[in-house]
C-alpha cells in the first residue's frame, strides 16, 4: 500500500517519487514531498478599503453611498457601524446599522474608524 500523497491538483492516486520530487502520471504536475502540508489554507484576513485589517467588534464607517435593495432608502457615506461580525460569503460583514436594521456589507465600502 503507498503513503504517498495524492496529486493536489488531479488527485490521482498513482503518484511516485522521483528523487526529492513527487510525480503525478496522468496530468505530469511535479512537486516537493512536503509542501502538500505547507500548502493548507492560511486563515482568512478581512481588510478594510484602506487595507486595514478588520477584526470582530471594530467600529466601521462607510465610505460610498449604499442603496438598500427593495427599498428607496440609502445608507450615506460616514455612517457609522459599531460592533461589526465577519463572516464568510460574498458579504463580509453582518451589522445592524441604526435606523435601518440588520443587514450585510462588503468590506470594500467601509473604513476602520
Amino acid at each position: 500500500m503507498s503513503t504517498l500523497p495524492p496529486c493536489p491538483q488531479c488527485a490521482s492516486a498513482y503518484t511516485y517519487e522521483d528523487g526529492a520530487q513527487l510525480v503525478c502520471p496522468e496530468c505530469g504536475h511535479e512537486w516537493q514531498a512536503g509542501a502538500a502540508a505547507e500548502a493548507a489554507p492560511a486563515e482568512r484576513v478581512w481588510k478594510d478599503a484602506h487595507g486595514n485589517v478588520l477584526q470582530d467588534g471594530d467600529t466601521v464607517t462607510l465610505v460610498k453611498d449604499l442603496k438598500i435593495k427593495g427599498s428607496s432608502s440609502v445608507v450615506k457615506v460616514g455612517t457609522k457601524v459599531k460592533n461589526i461580525r465577519l463572516i464568510d460569503g460574498d458579504h463580509d460583514i453582518d451589522c445592524k446599522i441604526e435606523g435601518f436594521g440588520p443587514m450585510q456589507l462588503k468590506t470594500e465600502f467601509v473604513k476602520k474608524a
